[in-house]
């Protein structure tokens, strides 16, 4: 899968390297992704998801199992 977080739905964004100069050059800002696994008790099992920072964090406040409905409803996730 690209590098996209499985919870929030950040992707890659694209903006301009700016010189001293002011001279305009591409360039891509990555998210802070990692490879996760989490336990799912609802369903007793392991979860590897690809995450961000802020889906760790909203993970730990609203909880796994609520998460992942949200996620999926907003068409982040398709299966886990």
């Amino acid at each position: 899968m690209s590098r996209i977080c499985q919870v929030t739905g950040k992707s890659v964004m694209v903006g301009n390297n700016v010189s001293h100069s002011k001279r305009r050059t591409k360039r891509k800002f990555y998210p802070n992704l990692f490879n996760k696994k989490f336990y799912y008790p609802e369903e007793e099992r392991w979860i590897t998801l690809k995450v961000s920072a802020a889906g760790i964090r909203l993970i730990n406040k609203k909880g796994l199992h609520n998460t992942l409905k949200d996620a999926k409803e907003k068409g982040f996730i398709v299966n886990y």
